[in-house]
C-alpha cells in the first residue's frame, strides 16, 4: 500500500511523529498521519493552515507499508452523527490513543474528516512493524495559491 504525508519541508527526513495533539490522538501520544492520495493529504493540510501558513516550505512524502503489515480499521458506522465536530474530538482522540496502547498493528485506517467517503491511515511509530514501513520518495511540494485566498 502507498500513502502520503505533507510535512513541512525541515522534518520530511523520515517518519516522525510529533506527539501533539490531532484529530486522532491527544498531546503526547505519538502517531504518524497519511493520507490515502496525493490530494487528501493537501486538503487535509490546507483545512489546518492560513494562506500564510501554506507559503512555507512543504514536502510530500510517497510511503510504502508492505502487504504482509496488519492494520486495523474504524469505520463511520463506528462514529457518532457528529464525529467532525470538534468539541467531538475527544471521542476520535480516544480511539486514536487506546489502538495506539493496545499496540496490535501498525497501521489504522480512519476515514477523512473533510471527505468522509475517503480515508486516511495513523502509523503507530511504536509497533515492531514500524521499521519495515518506508519513505520511497520525498519531493518539494507547493501548494496552489488558489486554495485559501
Amino acid at each position: 500500500m502507498i500513502v502520503y504525508r505533507i510535512t513541512l519541508a525541515r522534518y520530511s527526513g523520515k517518519l516522525i511523529a510529533s506527539g501533539r495533539a490531532a484529530r486522532w490522538n491527544p498531546n503526547e501520544v505519538n502517531m504518524i498521519c497519511t493520507a490515502s492520495s496525493r490530494s487528501l493529504a493537501c486538503l487535509e493540510n490546507a483545512v489546518h493552515r492560513s494562506q500564510a501558513g501554506l507559503s512555507h516550505l512543504y514536502n510530500i512524502m510517497t510511503i510504502e507499508v508492505p502487504e504482509p503489515i496488519k492494520s486495523k480499521m474504524i469505520l463511520l458506522d463506528d462514529l457518532t452523527a457528529n464525529w467532525t465536530d470538534y468539541d467531538q474530538m475527544y471521542i476520535t482522540q480516544s480511539l486514536g490513543e487506546k489502538w495506539v496502547n493496545e499496540n496490535e498493528t501498525a497501521i489504522l485506517q480512519v476515514p477523512s474528516s473533510i471527505i468522509s467517503e475517503e480515508v486516511n491511515y495513523l502509523i503507530n511509530p511504536n509497533h515492531k512493524d514500524f521499521e519495515k514501513i518506508k519513505v520511497i520518495k520525498n519531493q518539494p511540494f507547493v501548494f496552489d495559491k488558489r486554495i485559501k485566498q
